[in-house]
């Protein structure tokens, strides 16, 4: 039920931990309009390169060649409610979001294998989180030369990109039974920074400290595997199941320290090796007819987290996921019907929280040090609704989609002991916080996403 004392102790900021769930073991998941309509959810549908997000066995429902690319707009926004005020801050950003391709190879033979399928998919999304906490006037943090501050604001600042490459192959045996394999290609980029201000009693003015070892930088790749079958239950049924690898990140990180008593003030650059966890997805479709099909998808993590060791941060890493961290558990049900040409599309996902409860000394309102436990500290669960419509040309299509993606959860930061052994505090160019207690601010998260697919089929 409690954090471990020791790895915060470390000069570790809770980001490392937020980025280590949040985009290490959370592959990107912006398919085509339509995957992002019905909420991802096709592990037993198929049919398109899309299908390598889910099931790779989808690429062997294929009869037909296709290529398709998506725009995407999203919408990030976090408001960060701390002792009675509240900062909100919004990003917006367009990008390409996916591309995919399948290729169709008809075996014009007597054998009950009827297709095999190839399929390519690409999918990138931005990682760009800011996090802005007001400050509390309450708070104050008195410094040896006898002068005091009171803490005025807090950022998390976080730039970046995840992106996933796919090939795959499957294959159709006796239009009732469809297999796959997939292997994934992983791309990331973290740049990072965690700042407070404090604003001086005396003369009002703002002095801005960092966190030992922020801002840093991260450059990962990764790879994984995955495999997946579909079966026909009669001609109204069917089912999925799939399961990748964990993926396998290099991760190259550069950060600053500060007050180093050989080196003092400077940069350092580490490797680091992280595997995700382990995950399995199983899928059940229900397609009424050549107008209507639903699917829904349950995913489990099967591992957790694990740092190779190179010293103690990745052995007090690996202690918390190990005592803290709950398995991935998350269902996607999406529907489609069809009504001549036009297609109309939705669906809704449920993310579980990926921490225990959390116990922590926390700063009151009043500025004063309490205990209080947590359900939701670092991240929380995640509900997201999506609608769409497409437009059928026959060879060609052009479909559309929305989403909205909201969480809660409380942001803990501040936290940051100095003694002879370590040194985890914030710093600024003259002097440095170090605090035995956290100021947790509660962070409501909208993601409002906009996708838009054109697409050939040959």
């Amino acid at each position: 039920m409690s954090i471990s004392a020791a790895f915060f102790a470390q000069a570790q900021d809770v980001s490392v931990i937020r980025n280590t769930v949040d985009v290490y073991s959370n592959s990107p998941n912006i398919g085509s309009a339509k995957f992002n309509a019905m909420a991802g959810s096709n592990g037993a549908l198929g049919g398109d390169a899309n299908s390598l997000l889910t099931n790779p066995a989808g690429l062997g429902v294929a009869i037909s060649g296709e290529v398709s690319g998506t725009l995407s707009v999203t919408s990030n926004k976090n408001t960060s409610s701390y002792a009675g005020s509240s900062y909100g801050y919004t990003l917006n950003r367009g990008d390409l979001g996916n591309v995919g391709a399948v290729m169709t190879f008809q075996l014009m033979t007597e054998s009950a294998w009827k297709f095999i399928n190839i399929g390519v998919n690409y999918s990138n999304q931005s990682i760009e989180n800011y996090i802005e906490t007001p400050g509390n006037s309450n708070l104050i943090y008195d410094f040896p030369d006898a002068t005091s501050s009171s803490f005025g604001r807090h950022a998390y600042d976080r730039y970046g990109y995840m992106s996933k490459t796919s090939f795959g192959v499957g294959a159709n045996y006796n239009n009732n039974l469809y297999l796959g394999a997939g292997l994934n290609f992983f791309n990331s980029s973290i740049d990072q920074s965690d700042t407070a201000i404090f604003n001086s009693l005396s003369n009002g003015s703002s002095e801005y400290f960092s966190k030992q070892n922020t801002p840093f930088y991260e450059r990962g790749n990764g790879f994984s595997a995955s495999l997946g079958v579909i079966g026909k239950l009669g001609r109204n049924f069917r089912l999925g199941a799939a399961v990748e690898t964990p993926t396998f990140w290099n991760i190259d990180r550069s950060y600053a320290f500060y007050n180093d008593p050989i080196y003092g003030d400077d940069y350092a650059v580490e490797d680091r090796r992280l595997t995700s966890p382990m995950k399995a997805t199983v899928s059940a479709a229900f397609i009424a007819n050549k107008s209507f099909a639903l699917n829904v998808d349950y995913t489990l993590g099967l591992t957790k987290p694990k740092y190779k060791v190179y010293g103690d941060a990745e052995t007090e890493l690996n202690d918390f996921f190990k005592d803290n961290y709950k398995n991935l558990s998350e269902v996607k049900i999406g529907g489609e019907y069809r009504i001549k040409q036009f297609r109309l599309r939705g669906g809704y996902a449920y993310a579980s929280s990926p921490f225990d409860a959390l116990n922590v000394d926390r700063y009151t309102d009043t500025g004063d040090i309490a205990g209080k436990s947590y359900n939701d500290l670092i991240l929380n669960d995640r509900n997201a609704l999506s609608i769409g419509l497409g437009y059928d040309f026959r060879s060609f299509y052009i479909d559309a989609s929305y989403q909205n993606v909201t969480s809660k959860y409380s942001n803990p930061f501040l936290y940051g002991v100095v003694d002879n052994a370590y040194e985890a505090g914030y710093y600024s160019p003259s002097r440095l916080i170090s605090s035995d207690a956290y100021a947790v601010s509660d962070v409501k998260n909208v993601r409002n996403n906009f996708f838009i697919t054109f697409g050939w089929k040959f």
